[in-house]
């Protein structure tokens, strides 16, 4: 028999190492391929849904921009109605409000004349109370006192 060396338990530790580290590299590969063929299924598949997903949304988009110029349409309508509201609201006010006012004092002061007496007696002069330097007008000290009798 003969003596193994030194050199040669080393060549051959070397060798099996090297063996073990490309079993290792292999399986390594092996997965690493394997992920990506799995990722190239899983992007093709993205991509397959994409494309339609897409397609929608931007039909969603166009729908909604004509949806908006359609708002932004009727918005600028109902401005100019309010807008043409606000002046013939103005007019009228200017044109029929002072005589209609004038007419109403007129009305007021003639019903207030004309039914102020009874059986042509002397119009009662009002009455005030003074409290504490201050003088109360008839009318409330009168609602005051038909509060304390009720």
């Amino acid at each position: 028999m003969r003596k193994v060396s030194g050199g040669e338990v080393a060549g051959i530790l070397v060798a099996v190492f090297w063996a073990i580290l490309v079993s290792f590299l292999a399986v390594a590969l092996a997965r690493l391929a394997q992920t990506l063929r799995a990722t190239t299924k899983l992007v093709a598949d993205v991509t397959e849904q994409a494309v339609p997903l897409l397609a929608d949304a931007s039909a969603t988009v166009r729908s909604a921009q004509t949806q908006i110029d359609r708002v932004d349409a009727i918005a600028s309508d109902v401005q100019e109605v309010t807008s043409n509201a606000s002046a013939l609201s103005t007019t009228v006010a200017s044109t029929f409000g002072g005589p209609l006012v004038k007419v109403a004092a007129f009305g007021y002061g003639v019903r207030r004349a004309l039914g102020g007496r009874k059986d042509d007696a002397p119009a009662e002069a009002p009455r005030r109370t003074v409290i504490v330097g201050r003088t109360v007008p008839a009318s409330r000290r009168d609602r005051r006192d038909r509060r304390k009798k009720g």
